[in-house]
């Protein structure tokens, strides 16, 4: 029997990383996790081997060496914009100077396929929307810097080392697993779907709504809401095409068409059948009209379409919000593992 390809997944402990390991795992791969837990939830890795430690640490070589890692999946990173603003830092030390370090990594264990979890942040003010790849990268926080940054360094690693690799530009991943066993729980929580559940389920007084006067058809911010699933489901698509074609590509993550805050609120409310209370606020600065993806790349080259609505995508959330209304603490207890948890000293991220 041919022996699964060992993939291992960055932040594998994280909504997105999760996703991807469940992924992974049911199309016969062999995902491995390093995960620092700072904000990942060991309860989401199930009883795939994991190493606790930030993915810049130097014993990450001999996981990858024992595990016998031919690709690599990088969901890591540090990713809240307002933190990124205060904390320039935290984010180049993170993002960046960890990520440089772990690429020197990969070429020294000979692992030279990697799919990077990038962002739509990458862009900054968007000059056309639908955006598409080859708008000018101009970000306007160091999340984005940095995540374009990391970037640029993957083209010329491709360029000089024989790299192959992906850079999955994601706009706004939301919902859950249909089992309900995996969803969106972190220890800041900045993302609307997940903060409008929170209220619906009580734990939060009201919803602040920020900017009721763009140039929308209803007045608010327009943003491109993708299932975690799907997204998911196009690593593997990035995978396939990292083991046939050399080089550095990058691929907008959307659904092309985009929803507004306040068709957001309404469908939690169909779906839920709470009333939520609603706070209006004045716009905050940066935050653009529409942020919206060109996904045209992506279905010619990889294949890949979303195929959840908003509809299914909230009613995904409000299932696993409901079972666990205090996030992953609400699980009676760690899913057992036949592979020991190795326990390093983890670094911030």
């Amino acid at each position: 029997m041919r022996e699964r390809t060992s993939v291992l997944v960055t932040g594998g402990a994280g909504y997105v990383g999760s996703a991807v390991v469940r992924t992974l795992s049911a199309a016969g791969y062999r995902p491995v996790v390093v995960d620092d837990l700072s904000t990942g939830h060991r309860l989401a890795v199930g009883k795939v081997p994991i190493l606790k430690a930030a993915y810049g640490n130097k014993r990450v070589e001999a996981f990858v060496r024992r595990h016998r890692v031919r690709a690599v999946v990088h969901t890591a990173a540090s990713c809240l914009v307002g933190e990124s603003v205060k904390n320039p830092a935290l984010y180049y030390e993170n993002n960046l100077k960890q990520g440089l370090e772990f690429l020197e990594m990969l070429r020294r264990s000979r692992v030279r396929r990697l799919v990077f979890c990038s962002t739509a942040a990458v862009y900054g003010e968007p000059q056309a929307v639908p955006i598409p790849e080859d708008h000018p990268q101009r970000p306007v926080n160091p999340y984005g810097e940095t995540k374009a940054a990391f970037e640029h360094a993957l083209h010329w690693y491709c360029e000089a080392y024989g790299f192959s690799a992906v850079a999955l530009r994601f706009f706004n991943a939301a919902g859950a697993d249909e089992d309900g066993r995996h969803g969106e729980d972190h220890p800041i929580e900045t993302h609307l779907i997940p903060r409008v559940m929170q209220h619906a389920l009580g734990r939060r007084s009201a919803i602040e709504l920020y900017g009721t006067d763009y140039a929308t058809p209803d007045g608010t911010a327009i943003r491109d809401y993708v299932h975690v699933r799907d997204l998911a489901v196009a690593h593997l698509s990035a995978l396939e095409r990292c083991r046939r074609t050399k080089g550095f590509s990058a691929f907008n993550l959307g659904t092309g068409t985009g929803t507004s805050v306040r068709e957001v609120l309404r469908e939690v409310e169909r779906v839920s059948g709470k009333t939520l209370k609603i706070v209006e606020r004045p716009r905050r600065a940066g935050d653009p009209a529409r942020l919206v993806a060109s996904n045209e790349k992506a279905r010619k080259l990889l294949g890949w379409s979303p195929g959840r609505p908003l509809g299914e995508i909230v009613a995904s959330a409000w299932r696993w919000h409901e079972k666990h209304r205090r996030g992953y603490r609400s699980s009676p207890g760690l899913v057992s593992s036949g592979n020991a948890v190795l326990k390093l000293p983890a670094r911030s991220r």
